[in-house]
């Protein structure tokens, strides 16, 4: 029951996330955007049924595995979840239950890449990249963290950057967040930038809209992380208790970075703060107390705010900020467990134990996962760029694309929203 509630609340974060990238970007651009979260939740759901929970949560010793043990297989098995539906272990529907929640998780992942190609993807070649993304890049990852077993707080079985690097990922800092920035960044250098780039090109076009994406972002991550210890018992209060402390603490810490730097704290800002704690407490959720916990999003609240500044300087055009707030506090929340992680209240970090071994661990994850994803996704984004095209026209990129890849805009041209932001 536990799991099927959390289920519901990490899908849930998809329809939110299309709420708070939907505001964000141009009136002329709400319908596309939203539409790359929604079309992720159809295909990723068809995908994760038919051969995702195969890959991402294969058993070498369940005989009919095929592949690499802890790198990469499938289990035959559980192509189209049969196994789970006639396995003796799932009489009581845990195992159904646990597939169906780690998909949610592979859903929100894709869909958080689209916030980087705003205003200029075309949805089916979006659709085709998704898709291959999903199989080549978060299955494999996903089976390499989250599939694993433990026997006495040991890992005996699984994935190779848990059995054998040592890599503490409680709820996806890794698999989620890194994952989906890293390949962010690959597709925004691919597509280039929007016309007329340049600092303040668009400003948040429904600022109430992002806020309720916001706020329904919020909700579901208590069901993301604290489903992520997969039973109700003191892992998963902690897990809950952090994520709030993390989120409130980005939040403030954007708000008042934004105040200090540029005299005035946003209502979108305050948002992107709360969310950039609930992604660098991911990761960390089970590992940390809930002072180390409303540290770190006061940490990242201020580093995140700073990192979304970036795109300007560095010349790459990350539309709605997946590389500042998803990729840089993945990367954070993720190393802040070799720092002053704790399990079962002994603590694993350099400052309890003076050694940075976990540190180590920590950051192999980082650069592993990062730069896996990051070249996966420029070759697969470059190669649809050559084939089918990914990139819009500019004529059709400056006159939005809502009309023109969806027949349809969320509001009329006689709204004065669409007026303000085209």
């Amino acid at each position: 029951m536990f799991l099927i509630f959390c289920g519901a609340l990490v899908l849930f974060m998809t329809p939110g996330l299309a709420f708070f990238y939907g505001g964000l970007v141009r009136a002329s651009s709400v319908v596309s955007m939203m539409m790359m979260s929604f079309g992720s939740i159809g295909l990723i759901s068809i995908l994760w049924m038919i051969y995702g929970y195969a890959v991402s949560f294969s058993n070498a010793g369940t005989g009919n595995f095929v592949g690499f043990d802890g790198i990469i297989g499938i289990d035959l098995n559980q192509i189209g979840l049969a196994g789970l539906v006639s396995d003796p272990a799932n009489s009581d529907g845990s195992q159904l239950a646990f597939a169906g929640f780690q998909g949610t998780f592979a859903i929100i992942t894709v869909a958080l890449i689209s916030g980087a190609i705003a205003d200029r993807a075309k949805f089916g070649s979006w659709m085709v990249f998704a898709g291959l993304w999903a199989t080549l890049v978060y299955f494999p990852v996903a089976s390499w963290v989250f599939n694993f077993t433990a026997k006495d707080g040991v890992v005996v079985d699984g994935g190779w950057l848990v059995k054998d690097v040592g890599l503490l990922d409680f709820a996806g800092g890794t698999v989620v967040e890194i994952a989906s920035g890293a390949s962010a960044l690959a597709l925004a250098l691919v597509l280039g930038k929007r016309f007329g780039f340049r600092k303040g090109m668009h400003a948040p076009h429904n600022v109430p809209l992002t806020l309720i994406g916001a706020g329904i972002l919020w909700f579901g991550w208590f069901g993301f992380n604290a489903g992520s210890e997969l039973v109700a018992d003191g892992t998963a209060s902690l897990a809950f208790v952090n994520t709030l402390a993390a989120g409130v603490g980005g939040l403030i810490a954007w708000a008042s970075y934004e105040k200090l730097a540029h005299g005035k704290p946003t209502a979108v800002g305050a948002a992107s703060g709360a969310v950039s704690g609930m992604v660098a407490i991911t990761p960390s959720c089970g590992f940390l107390s809930p002072i180390w916990s409303l540290v770190l999003g006061l940490i990242v609240g201020v580093i995140c705010g700073s990192a979304v500044e970036w795109k300007f300087f560095l010349g790459y055009d990350d539309s709605l900020d997946v590389v500042g707030i998803h990729l840089v506090g993945g990367i954070i929340g993720t190393l802040f467990i070799g720092l002053v992680g704790q399990i079962g209240g002994v603590g694993v970090g350099l400052l309890q134990t003076g050694s940075a071994t976990q540190l180590g661990k920590q950051a192999i994850g980082v650069v592993v996962v990062g730069l896996y994803a990051f070249i996966a996704s420029y070759i697969l984004g470059w190669l649809i760029q050559k084939t089918i095209g990914f990139r819009v026209k500019s004529t059709d990129e400056i006159a939005g694309v809502d009309l023109v890849m969806h027949g349809e805009s969320a509001y009329s041209k006689s709204d004065p929203r669409w007026a303000r932001s085209n």
